[in-house]
């Protein structure tokens, strides 16, 4: 927390956070995600022989694939977080970001990448990595960027005095590992290393990703809304600290276990088994200290729609390590690799989890932002119940349609067998896959409506 002295004014609020700014972020990645909604959906439109764009080079399912990831990790994700950031860090820390001017700057780089590289990837210009198909023209200005936003958020935090609040250790951790996880992903394999070995930094650049970069700004974001929200410390100091050097020491060691039965030497394989069991380990305790800390008040899990996504997202959150953790084994991969499992165990971290949170978070913040409460508190439960029972289902349909597909697979069986047996599986993600879309169009229109609210209320009170 901060130690300033108790005789120093606080500064107003206008002062320290642009909500223009942070409301044009959260807009912007509500497009982006419904750009990546309509990617899926194009996808499973093309698994169960229903391809509307058949035939279409610039819109072949490939390419769409790649603008569904794309958009979620650097479009949707990254501009909920640089919003969000733009709201946490100035009220922790009790100063405006390094330069106003400099945000906004940030910002309108930040599309123009997302933006051509969504026009790089539809011409054929993709890298050949996973996460990392941004063509190489674009890695350059990406990495500019990534420099700057931890300029403009690390100049108000190194200015504190006395110790810092777990958050902020969590933020300052992502703005430098995610600079470094972008250089090693996309420069090292492109330009200095082959074969295996850019393999094997291939694998840490998919997992430091969301390691490094979208885990700690999520769990920050929580140890900044969750005591807010239940207005009460977190349960235990202790467990934040076992929680933050965990993921720093073993979450970097894993990555290669997305290369289990390769070339890469075993003892690397064997130790990304290894730590990402012991990531299980440390989550479990993050998550106790959490659900510890709700322990009296938990009632606020019903009754606080944010409260409920944070909560919910740690569920998931949970879950999802804890099928890593089986997963990675050499027995399980031998069954599950390159199967729906993999697929399944994708969209229950990165909507699950962190587009809960974010989603959760935006619920807090738009009435906030907006000046008035919800249009509908209805809609509000229809998009949560919608994404959170979409979500649900389309995540076990997959991680079973997994299971099926490796056992079809180790008995040599045709491959068709395994295409058509996964018809139904198939067919059910793409109904939860509109339960999801409906939860969003259901925020959307809430927050819409929201808007027209908080205008026609400010034109109320001029009158």
């Amino acid at each position: 927390m901060n130690t300033e002295s108790a005789s120093t004014p606080l500064p107003r609020h206008d002062d320290l956070v642009d909500e223009r700014l942070v409301s044009l972020y959260f807009v912007t990645a509500l497009a982006y995600l419904f750009i990546s909604m309509l990617g899926g959906f194009l996808m499973a439109l093309q698994l169960v022989h229903m391809n509307p764009l058949r035939g279409i080079e610039l819109m072949s399912p490939g390419r769409w694939r790649m603008i569904h990831t794309n958009a979620i990790a650097y479009g949707w994700l990254a501009n909920a977080f640089l919003g969000a950031l733009h709201w946490a860090v100035p009220r922790l820390t009790l100063r405006p970001v390094f330069h106003k001017g400099l945000s906004y700057l940030i910002y309108g780089a930040w599309q123009l990448v997302v933006l051509s590289t969504a026009v790089g990837i539809l011409l054929g210009e993709a890298q050949g990595l996973e996460w990392g198909e941004t063509p190489v023209w674009i890695d350059p200005v990406a990495q500019l960027g990534l420099l700057l936003v931890a300029i403009n958020f690390m100049a108000p935090i190194v200015k504190m005095k006395g110790p810092m609040y777990v958050t902020l250790w969590y933020f300052m951790a992502a703005f430098i590992w995610t600079f470094l996880t972008y250089a090693m992903g996309n420069f090292i394999p492109q330009y200095f290393l082959c074969g295996s070995s850019a393999g094997a930094v291939g694998g840490l650049f998919i997992h430091d990703l969301v390691g490094l970069f979208v885990t700690p700004l999520g769990w920050g974001l929580m140890y900044y809304f969750v005591p807010i929200l239940l207005k009460k410390p977190m349960w235990s100091h202790g467990l934040s600290l076992v929680g933050f050097w965990g993921l720093a020491f073993f979450y970097p060691l894993q990555g290669i276990h997305h290369f289990l039965y390769t070339p890469i030497p075993m003892f690397l394989q064997h130790g990304a088994i290894v730590s990402t069991i012991a990531v299980e380990m440390v989550v479990m305790t993050v998550v106790i200290n959490f659900f510890v800390t709700l322990r009296g008040t938990g009632r606020a899990f019903y009754d606080n729609m944010p409260l409920r996504w944070f909560y919910t997202g740690m569920v998931f959150y949970f879950l999802t390590c804890l099928q890593c953790a089986f997963q990675t084994t050499l027995p399980f991969q031998a069954l599950i690799h390159f199967s729906d499992w993999v697929v399944g165990h994708a969209h229950m971290v990165m909507f699950g989890v962190f587009s809960m949170w974010l989603q959760g978070i935006m619920i807090y913040l738009f009435p906030r932002l907006f000046k008035t409460e919800w249009y509908s508190k209805t809609l509000c439960e229809y998009h949560y119940w919608l994404s959170a029972v979409g979500l649900f289902v389309m995540a076990a349909d997959l991680i079973l349609l997994g299971v099926f597909q490796g056992f079809w697979w180790a008995s040599l069986e045709m491959w068709e067998v395994s295409v058509d047996g996964s018809q139904p599986f198939w067919i059910l993600r793409l109904v939860a896959g509109l339960s999801m879309v409906g939860g969003f169009l259901a925020f959307v229109v809430n927050i819409y409506q929201t808007w027209l609210k908080s205008k026609s209320v400010k034109t109320t009170s001029a009158a």
